[in-house]
């Protein structure tokens, strides 16, 4: 699997400019948008498994404890990717639990014409709004 160069320190994901598509189900078409945001369960499993990532907190949680400071707005959630895995692994069921709880929206980057970008964030869905479209 070829992923993309992380470019996170290259620039932000969320650019201040940039219009946002919202992806409401797995059956929307992705347009040739550059950022996509979604709050749709099915769409972020499919996001993972395309990437071979895997549920993951570094926050304190019922299922364990803290490993490493997130510092998300309290959602804590993340994902492991092969070969990289510093968070402490959880159950999607637990994942989307604190996504949810939390209010948070998936953003990430989307070019078909390109290798597939393990970039993504997990943002308060209201910071949103005004860039989505």
């Amino acid at each position: 699997m070829t992923f993309k160069k992380d470019t996170a320190l290259e620039g932000p994901l969320l650019p201040e400019r940039s219009r946002i598509q919202r992806v409401e189900s797995a059956d929307t078409a992705v347009e040739a948008a550059q950022i996509v945001a979604t709050r749709n369960h099915e769409v972020i499993k499919r996001w993972a498994a395309e990437r071979q990532a895997d549920p993951a907190t570094g926050e304190a949680t019922v299922s364990g404890p803290a490993t490493v400071n997130v510092q998300d707005g309290g959602a804590g959630i993340r994902f492991n990717f092969p070969g990289a895995g510093p968070f402490r692994p959880i159950g999607w069921d637990e994942w989307f639990d604190n996504f949810d709880r939390h209010e948070c929206a998936f953003v990430y980057e989307n070019d078909p014409s390109a290798p597939l970008s393990a970039r993504y964030r997990i943002v308060k869905a209201d910071e949103l709004n005004e860039k989505i479209c």
